[in-house]
């Protein structure tokens, strides 16, 4: 399944580095879990969400200039109808390509709910209403780390913003601060997180750049040239 970049105003901001090279496709070797400092043991108990990700659903509510703001764990059952009509919606379609019956997300949120723990998928609650789908992954364990150096515990974001009505006035930048905020406070191993909007799409960037993160460099994608942002934990304060 091919997924692209989108506008964060308009959307989305970037899904997984896709194709034949899916996030949840790269075996997770013990040497590889060792050599990053996680723990085979857990992973292979069935921790993976809290080995490699941490439990975003836990994490405490935080104020935002939009209001209270918090990650809720996708429960498909409950979360699926609202889901799978913000994929529905041509703005967000245009780049997750999720569009059609419920089934089709239904199978997406299957792929990460039922993987190895390393991309963790949440509703964005805010002021008490769900309005954003976000995927927690770890970008060490990505593909995309074949692309930039990468470094262990790196953390990614993907986030599509469901509300036509919270588009356009730079709730996407308040919630990319608040989440990478979210991230860094609660995995202490993790230095910096990191996108990859597509390069061409200067209002996404724009958006990164609004949220504290840093324009890192250009990278070479399977699907698109990509605008490398970081946020890191040692500068975060003053972004």
């Amino acid at each position: 399944m091919h997924q692209a970049d989108a506008h964060t105003e308009t959307g989305t901001v970037p899904p997984d580095v896709t194709g034949t090279e899916d996030t949840l496709e790269l075996r997770l070797t013990e040497e590889l879990l060792a050599l990053l400092g996680d723990s085979p043991a857990a992973v292979a108990a069935g921790a993976g969400a809290s080995a490699l990700v941490g439990d975003p659903g836990a994490w405490s509510p935080v104020p935002t200039p939009a209001g209270p703001f918090r990650l809720v764990a996708v429960e498909p059952e409950r979360d699926l109808p609202v889901i799978s009509r913000w994929m529905n919606d041509p703005a967000v379609a245009a780049f997750w390509e999720l569009a059609g019956p419920e089934a089709v997300t239904a199978a997406h949120l299957r792929r990460q709910l039922g993987g190895d723990g390393r991309s963790v998928p949440c509703l964005g609650v805010l002021g008490g209403t769900p309005m954003s789908y976000w995927e927690i992954y770890r970008a060490d364990l990505d593909p995309l780390a074949r692309h930039y150096p990468a470094r262990p515990h790196d953390m990614g974001v993907h986030l599509l913003i469901g509300a036509v009505g919270d588009r356009g006035r730079g709730v996407g930048s308040i919630l990319l601060r608040a989440v990478s905020d979210l991230v860094l406070g609660n995995r202490p191993l993790c230095g910096r997180v990191v996108a990859e909007p597509d390069l061409r799409n200067t209002p996404s960037v724009s958006a990164f750049l609004s949220a504290g993160f840093r324009f890192c460099a250009e990278v070479d994608l399977p699907d698109k040239r990509a605008a490398l942002m970081v946020r890191d934990r040692a500068h975060r304060e003053h972004l």
